[in-house]
């Protein structure tokens, strides 16, 4: 079974697993992806850090939300430990639960062409390319990714009772 929970980006926890992501991302892409990642983009409201944990307590992975604009945020810093199963669509589903919890009506997010594997797992996930935004305009080693969310039950519930009047 596997755990995920809000936690404190600054934590040791979360430091190990970013540190082990960019060794990743340097390894396969080039560069390591801290230039487009600040953990105080993730202590704001409508923003979180996450970390996944084993039954037994081990760290298995993390990933953040952020606001991006509105009704938009975006997907920072997904990683699963190597070896790791479920641990990726776990963190995965746990934002996008979240990010419809605050009312965003997408998850956008970036990441390389050449990580072919990181593509095919979001594009598995029901992400599609979508134009390159911000930072990212321009780059063609860049590929964004977007997904439309389901509006949140009390968001539902709320539009049912402002059809009805």
């Amino acid at each position: 079974m596997i755990k995920v929970t809000v936690a404190d980006p600054e934590s040791p926890e979360a430091h190990q697993l970013l540190t082990d992501l960019s060794e990743t991302l340097q390894q396969i892409t080039g560069s390591s992806g801290t230039a487009s990642f600040d953990v105080s983009d993730v202590k704001v409201d409508q923003a979180c850090f996450v970390i996944a944990r084993s039954a037994d307590g081990a760290v298995l992975g993390c990933g953040a939300l952020r606001p991006h604009e509105p009704g938009i945020a975006e997907l920072k810093r997904m990683f699963a430990v190597p070896g790791s199963k479920g641990v990726g669509s776990a963190v995965l589903s746990f934002l996008e639960r979240q990010a419809s919890e605050f009312g965003y009506a997408q998850l956008w997010l970036e990441t390389r062409r050449v990580n072919q594997r990181a593509v095919s797992f979001y594009e598995r996930h029901g992400y599609r390319p979508i134009a390159n935004y911000g930072r990212y305009v321009g780059r063609p080693e860049a590929i964004c990714l977007g997904k439309h969310l389901p509006l949140h039950e009390a968001d539902t519930t709320e539009m049912h009772i402002a059809q009805a009047m």
